[in-house]
């Protein structure tokens, strides 16, 4: 069985719920509090890779750190990862990650089709 992680925010419903139906599916993942132990730039840019989507998709623009972050519609990929790993709340989530590849858990079913 292929590692599975999870960039978790214990306080957010849908990343307790990602979390739970991965532990009904059996799956007992790596968890990764990100606001305590934040993702490197490097990290940020694997993600984005594993998802196969655009970098915007991992940032909570609603966020006010956001609008402080200095990001744009037209940031890069390499702005988003700094501003990430400066300021993790700007991390969507959760994000699960197995194996090659990630998704972002909203709704929470999303996870399963890499797990």
């Amino acid at each position: 069985m292929k590692r599975v992680t999870i960039y978790h925010n214990p306080r957010c419903s849908k990343s307790r719920e990602t979390l739970a139906l991965l532990r009904e599916r059996g799956i007992d993942p790596v968890i990764i509090d990100y606001l305590n132990d934040p993702p490197s730039r490097e990290d940020v840019l694997s993600i984005v890779k594993m998802l196969g989507a655009d970098a915007a998709a991992i940032v909570r623009v609603k966020e006010p750190a956001y609008t402080t972050s200095g990001l744009t519609a037209q940031s890069t990929p390499a702005a988003i990862a700094r501003a990430i790993a400066k300021a993790p709340i700007l991390l969507e989530r959760p994000v699960v990650v197995c194996g090659s590849e990630a998704a972002i858990g909203r709704p929470p079913e999303n996870v399963l089709k890499i797990v």
